[in-house]
């Protein structure tokens, strides 16, 4: 099972357009957005993916959450405050945003953490835990953009650039 996984788009529709095209053209079952939508103008241009979005809310969207929670309802997106812990494919994943919420107890029993915030790139195994971040999606660093596509249950990311 592939997922997509995204976060800190911060508004940049153009960027999210990419990002769309991306998850479609390789088919993943599930994309996760790590936080920092910002505007629900933003949230709402997820509207064309192919797949289900599911993500957390990060600092940046804390003024919008009313009128985010809106955009979720209508789209059928599930997004929640804090961080969400998922199963999938006999997996444990935590999602936050800002990985300075990682908890210890993350690491006891997930296999996954995903996380955003810090507009880096990080793909490393800690305590046993795989964690990801794809890294810079909203294009305030030029040539920077990407994503990341994680292949359950292998727990490999693959980088696309745009």
């Amino acid at each position: 099972m592939k997922i997509g996984l995204t976060g800190d788009t911060h508004n940049n529709l153009s960027s999210i357009d990419n990002i769309c095209k991306i998850f479609n053209a390789n088919k993943v079952a599930l994309v996760v957005h790590t936080g920092d939508i910002s505007l629900p103008k933003a949230l709402d241009s997820f509207k064309k993916l192919n797949s289900k979005l599911i993500g957390v809310y990060g600092n940046n969207d804390q003024g919008d959450i009313k009128d985010l929670e809106a955009v979720c309802r209508k789209n059928n997106f599930d997004f929640v405050q804090g961080y969400r812990e998922e199963s999938i494919q006999g997996k444990k994943i935590y999602i936050v945003h800002d990985p300075l919420d990682i908890d210890d107890s993350f690491y006891a029993c997930g296999d996954m953490i995903f996380h955003g915030h810090t507009h880096r790139f990080r793909d490393e195994v800690f305590k046993n835990t795989h964690i990801f971040n794809p890294g810079e999606c909203a294009g305030m660093m030029k040539g920077k953009n990407q994503v990341g596509i994680i292949d359950i249950p292998e727990s490999k990311m693959e980088i696309f650039r745009f």
